[in-house]
């Protein structure tokens, strides 16, 4: 009876609040600003209910935001209320929804405010699994791992804690290390070599690179990008090598329609090879028997149903840990992040539960080229800033300086740009340049409305994008020496003519146009940014998890960001997502050879 009585009260309480409000019955349109461009509602509403939710028009990122397009709509009506927690990892999208609902309600005469959310009880449950391998985490080396092992014959559960997979490699920039490929001979670079990657990467990452690891890296890469084009279907942009300062070789492919359509690729082909995905549930626990790891405990976030997982074999994929502040340096701690929400360090610490060895966890990669979105949160301006170093678009210090060739390696713009006086630069641009940066801004995630809203504000709050009809103007605004602002673009102009940067060395393909002497003109700032990890755990060239003692921890491989030290202390252009793919084949052949060998 006491059961019967609650459930009825409840019942009650959700009428209650489901019908305390009275709309002006009809359909009503809305758009609120997503991460691509506008998302555009549609709401019908009876006179008192809300009865439909339809996501009308949309530009979002596929398999990410695209979720919260899916999912939000039907939360909302289910809840009768804009107020329902978002699609972790789109914040964006999900907050357009949201607000361009509750434009909707006002339209129909009611505060969206008012509206309380009904909240449905769910019965969390029990479940016992079993399968050859479980992996853990979705990103590039958990995606590459479960349709390798599919292809190797295996049973497979892949366990992601976000409601989708993709990971960091999904919003990566969208070139890819291929040396040895045959599509890099194929484009015209035919005279790279494993040695040639090897030594370049220690050149970069300042020698502190695990030498077994890299070269693992360098061997497997170029077969690695051939089975992903020839097998996998991941297509290439035809006859593109792009110039990138950290390589002797063009080496560096890039993905047809970029990371994010690579990305979508992949899930679509891991819905169709019988992998089971679990999505919303989190790994909190290694199982461990005798010793060995025999499989993982795990949660669904949403429904609370507990998972036990048994398997021969168990791949940490997890991602770095660069949203885990916990686990930074002071130093890191202070550089804006931008990476994705899931890279919180779960594989890592569950694996030095086991005493697990790891090596350079004080290093993170940071980029020259960030600008500040929130307090302590980046957006990437770096294929903008390309647009703009296409045209003549300079960087300099807040004494209105140059101080660096703008086509140098980011490492190598990095560095004397944190001797600046604030730590930070800026992009000068004139019209022309100021068009190349923003036509390419999108890219990495600032839509052209942000930009917008951004020159709107003048640079009264953070991000500082400014724009006045003279040197002068425009110098002021951002706090810049403008008188010396304006030497500095006579210099330069005088380099252009001369085809020779005489401080920089800036290549003269790259100096094409002077900067012209009629405004307007635009600034934007330069800060610090970091995504990705540059430490982790050790492992050996089999990729299973080395302990400190030196041995290894049985059936537990790594793959991807979590393994650390490939890189050194910095990761030249593309060869993050490179690692994850690659060291995701390679985990998954490994494993499959020792299933098949019985040990």
């Amino acid at each position: 009876m006491k059961k019967t009585f609650a459930a009825l009260a409840v019942a009650a309480l959700f009428a209650t609040a489901a019908s305390a409000a009275t709309f002006k019955a009809g359909t009503y349109t809305a758009s609120a600003p997503g991460i691509h461009g506008p998302v555009t509602v549609e709401v019908t509403f009876t006179a008192d209910k809300l009865s439909a939710v339809k996501v009308v028009k949309q530009t979002e990122t596929p398999g990410i935001g695209t979720l919260a397009v899916d999912q939000l709509p039907q939360k909302i009506v289910d809840a009768q209320s804009p107020k329902v927690d978002g699609v972790s990892g789109a914040t964006i999208t999900s907050d357009a929804i949201r607000k361009a609902v509750a434009d909707c309600v006002k339209q129909a005469g009611a505060d969206p405010e008012a509206l309380v959310p009904v909240v449905l009880k769910k019965v969390a449950k029990n479940e016992d699994l079993a399968t050859d391998v479980v992996i853990v985490g979705g990103g590039g080396a958990g995606m590459s791992a479960t349709i390798r092992s599919r292809m190797n014959g295996l049973n497979v559960i892949l366990v992601e804690k976000m409601p989708f997979i993709g990971g960091a490699a999904s919003i990566s920039g969208g070139q890819v290390v291929a040396q040895g490929s045959k599509l890099q001979k194929a484009f015209g670079s035919k005279d790279d070599s494993v040695d040639s990657m090897v030594q370049d990467f220690l050149k970069n990452g300042a020698g502190k690179n695990d030498l077994s690891k890299l070269t693992l890296y360098a061997k497997n890469v170029g077969p690695t990008i051939d089975w992903l084009n020839e097998k996998v279907g991941v297509k290439f942009i035809p006859n593109d090598l792009p110039y990138l300062a950290e390589y002797s070789h063009r080496r560096a492919l890039e993905f047809q329609g970029g990371a994010g359509t690579m990305a979508q690729h992949l899930r679509e082909v891991i819905a169709q090879n019988g992998a089971k995905v679990f999505y919303n549930t989190r790994v909190e626990d290694l199982i461990v028997e005798d010793g060995k790891v025999t499989g993982v405990k795990a949660v669904d976030l949403n429904s609370g149903t507990t998972y036990t997982i048994k398997a021969k074999k168990t791949l940490l994929t997890t991602g770095g840990y660069g949203n885990n502040k916990s686990l930074l340096t002071p130093e890191m701690q202070k550089v804006l992040y931008y990476g994705p929400v899931s890279s919180t360090g779960d594989g890592l610490q569950m694996a030095e539960k086991l005493g697990v060895k790891t090596q350079l966890l004080q290093y993170g990669k940071r980029y020259p080229n960030g600008i500040e979105v929130a307090p302590g949160k980046a957006k990437s301006t770096i294929y903008a800033n390309v647009g703009a170093f296409d045209q003549a678009g300079i960087l300099v210090n807040v004494n209105g300086v140059r101080f660096v060739n703008e086509k140098a390696s980011n490492r190598h713009i990095l560095e004397p740009m944190l001797k600046n006086p604030n730590g930070q630069a800026y992009v000068f641009m004139d019209q022309k340049s100021w068009e190349g940066f923003y036509k390419r801004l999108p890219e990495t995630g600032v839509s052209h409305e942000d930009a917008d809203k951004y020159l709107a504000n003048g640079g009264k709050t953070p991000p500082l994008f400014v724009k006045a009809d003279t040197i002068e103007g425009v110098a002021k605004l951002a706090g810049i020496n403008a008188e010396n602002l304006k030497a500095t673009v006579a210099k330069y102009n005088g380099f252009v003519k001369a085809k020779k940067d005489a401080d920089f060395d800036r290549p003269v393909q790259y100096m094409k146009a002077e900067i012209s002497a009629e405004g307007p003109y635009y600034i934007v700032e330069q800060k610090p940014r970091f995504a990705t990890t540059m430490g982790g755990v050790c492992t050996d060239d089999k990729l299973n998890l080395v302990k400190k003692d030196g041995s290894v921890i049985p059936n537990l491989y790594g793959a991807g960001e979590i393994v650390g030290g490939v890189m050194g202390d910095d990761s030249p252009a593309g060869a993050n997502v490179g690692w994850a793919l690659t060291s995701g084949r390679v985990a998954a052949d490994s494993i499959a050879e020792a299933i098949k060998a019985g040990k």
